[in-house]
């Protein structure tokens, strides 16, 4: 059964009703949006977010503020120092806090927990007689998990430390699902937080889930060895710790690496480029940073990320109204730009993390959600025409006619088209040869004209048509091609290295059989004019064709190769539209059958030279202003500089002389 038509020339089975369109866009939105709410709220998606937010907040981190912490680490070299085992006596670090205050520190804080008494006699004591206001002491929190009951525990400082009036900083890290430090430590009394109250300074509000910005990879902020601190006047510039608030604590000279580990050290937003660990002092040192200079990023609401997601699928769904293409692709890859590049300022400007992943995801899925709906439609549609026409036109026309319908009708326009025409030469001494082996010869044929016809499809050729052994073919049409002359040009010497290569494995099979070899030979016509093109025929039966003086003129150029002994014939508009790309010849000047101006007929010489075109050009002269005996004169040099035109020279000659 055949289909029925629109006006516009597709079948109305295969037209989709823009209402009908635009129902499936809001439903492919809403759809989205109903999968995203649920999807958002899971850990592993949370995760991924939390990913997207390591690698913008080090993109391109904001500079450490200045007057910031300095870190005294607990560290190799300082090991290697004092020759001890962990933990040190305590009377080392109440040295380590006196020299500190001596040297101007104006907070110091120990990230070392000391909630048990020494077994060294006296060690206590020393410490406790180096402690102050301006000592910090860390505290922490344990976690008691039994079959009743989860308890948590607070561990603090000694009394006797506190007593001196040591304060107790909670250096509790809370770390993501996935064991990566990224939110801001809440506790009122953390580390960072009573460090800063005892430099006399407030620390910004802090709102529900503020992440931490790192200001660079582990040991960015100024760090020295725990040695060195205890001896500041032989080790360090003079004013080195003036005012500065110190953070005493565990940190390898070597970052530890997340393979390796490390203790007191911790996976942050720069593991993840780096894949190295922080310490916990410097982490500290961080939170201190953030909470002094409000550098912490505030998250949204899940509310507020919904309708983000809202607004992506609104705008995808405005971007496929209409239709959906190679604009689409471009779109979608220009939103996931947007939103990623959205995040990145909002959270490096704005302090604030819009993750970039929902709506970009959001985006992606209206806007493929309604691609598949739409290919769907066009191989409904394709799959229609081509039952429809396969048994009465060739498969490239049904194809043509499927991504354009509105071309099935009789008719054609006017175009200037390159036409190329074909032909083996001495053929039918070939055919003879092979009257017995019908099958050898179109096997022959086929091994031929299949390398013939690849050179002109990878030119951007049309083949035409075949006719027994000729081949015609077209540039320009049914897609413009601007260098269309020089594409045909570029095919014809493709065709050429073909059959070269197609009669070296001929050779080789002759010699290996013990056979006479067959050696093929083609000539070649171009010709370039204004043509007609389209479907010609009937109403039963047609096909894309080219009509006009310039196919004749073609045709034409091809049979002549052999009077010019020349593979490749160019006609005037071919001569001059590739003669910026290729070394076109100038060979003769013809009268053609039902011209009454002569043509001028060319050739390809790719080795031609200056010198050799200027003495051709020379040549050419003689001959056209009728001084044959000084062109012949000119034939042996040229012949010699121009060994591909030694054929032709030889037949000028013969002319010439009137043999």
């Amino acid at each position: 059964m055949s289909p029925r038509w629109t006006s516009s020339g597709a079948p109305k089975n295969a037209v989709s009703d823009p209402n009908d369109r635009r129902r499936g866009i809001v439903l492919i939105a809403f759809a989205t949006l109903f999968v995203l709410l649920p999807l958002s709220l899971t850990v592993p998606w949370r995760l991924v977010e939390a990913r997207a937010f390591d690698y913008l907040s080090t993109l391109s981190p904001p500079p450490r503020p200045a007057d910031g912490p300095v870190v005294v680490a607990i560290d190799e070299p300082s090991f290697a120092e004092f020759g001890l085992q962990w933990p040190w006596p305590r009377d080392l670090h109440g040295r380590l806090v006196s020299a500190l205050r001596e040297a101007g520190a104006k907070v110091i804080g120990v990230d070392v927990i000391f909630a048990e008494p020494s077994p060294r006699s006296g060690a206590d004591a020393a410490l406790a007689a180096s402690l102050g206001p301006d000592v910090v002491l860390a505290g922490d929190l344990t976690s008691i998990e039994t079959a009743q009951a989860a308890q948590t525990l607070r561990v603090e400082p000694l009394a006797a430390f506190t007593d001196r009036g040591a304060r107790s900083g909670l250096a509790s890290i809370v770390l993501d699902p996935d064991g990566t430090l990224r939110a801001v430590p809440r506790f009122p009394d953390s580390f960072g937080a009573v460090l800063l109250e005892m430099r006399r300074e407030e620390a910004t509000p802090l709102p529900h889930g503020a992440l931490l910005q790192t200001f660079g990879p582990a040991r960015s902020y100024p760090t020295v060895s725990y040695y060195q601190a205890l001896a500041p006047a032989e080790f360090l510039p003079d004013g080195y710790f003036e005012g500065k608030t110190v953070i005493v604590g565990l940190s390898m000279q070597s970052a530890p690496t997340t393979e390796a580990g490390g203790a007191d050290a911790f996976p942050t937003s720069q593991t993840l480029r780096t894949g190295r660990l922080m310490s916990g002092a410097e982490i500290h040192a961080t939170v201190l940073d953030n909470l002094r200079a409000g550098l912490f990023i505030r998250t949204i609401s899940p509310e507020t990320l919904l309708s983000v997601a809202a607004l992506a699928a609104a705008l995808a769904g405005i971007t496929v109204w209409r239709g959906t293409g190679w604009h689409t692709i471009a779109a979608v890859a220009g939103a996931i730009v947007v939103c990623a590049a959205g995040s990145f300022l909002l959270l490096r400007f704005g302090r604030v993390f819009v993750p970039p992943v929902t709506p970009a995801l959001a985006f992606v899925a209206v806007a493929a959600g309604q691609g598949a709906r739409d290919y769907a439609a066009e191989r409904r549609m394709r799959r229609t025409i081509t039952r429809a026409f396969s048994q009465y036109l060739s498969p490239v026309m049904v194809e043509r006619l499927a991504s354009d319908p509105s071309q099935l009708q009789l008719g054609g326009q006017k175009r200037t088209i390159t036409v190329l025409f074909s032909d083996i030469r001495g053929f039918t001494t070939i055919a003879e040869s092979m009257k017995d082996d019908p099958q050898r010869l179109t096997a022959l044929i086929n091994r031929l004209l299949n390398p013939l016809s690849a050179a002109i499809l990878e030119a951007g050729g049309t083949i035409d048509k075949y006719i027994g052994d000729a081949i015609m073919a077209f540039w320009n049409a049914p897609l413009d091609d601007a260098d269309h002359a020089a594409h045909a040009v570029g095919a014809a010497l493709g065709m050429l290295k073909a059959v070269d290569r197609l009669n070296a494995e001929l050779a080789a099979e002759a010699e290996a059989a013990g056979m006479t070899p067959i050696h093929l030979a083609i000539g070649v016509g171009l010709n370039t004019g204004d043509c007609v093109v389209g479907n010609m025929g009937s109403d039963i039966r047609f096909n894309y064709s080219v009509l006009g003086d310039p196919v004749n003129l073609a045709a034409r150029l091809e049979g002549q190769t052999k009077s010019y002994g020349v593979p490749i014939l160019l006609g005037e508009g071919t001569a001059r539209g590739a003669a910026g790309d290729f070394s076109v010849i100038e060979l003769d000047r013809v009268l053609v059958k039902g011209k009454t101006e002569a043509a001028t007929v060319s050739t390809v010489v790719p080795e031609a030279d200056d010198t050799a075109r200027a003495e051709h050009r020379s040549f050419l002269d003689d001959l056209y202003a009728g001084r044959p005996a000084e062109a012949v004169a000119r034939l042996d040099g040229l012949a010699q500089r121009l060994p591909a035109l030694a054929d032709y020279y030889g037949i000028m000659q013969a002319r010439l002389q009137g043999k």
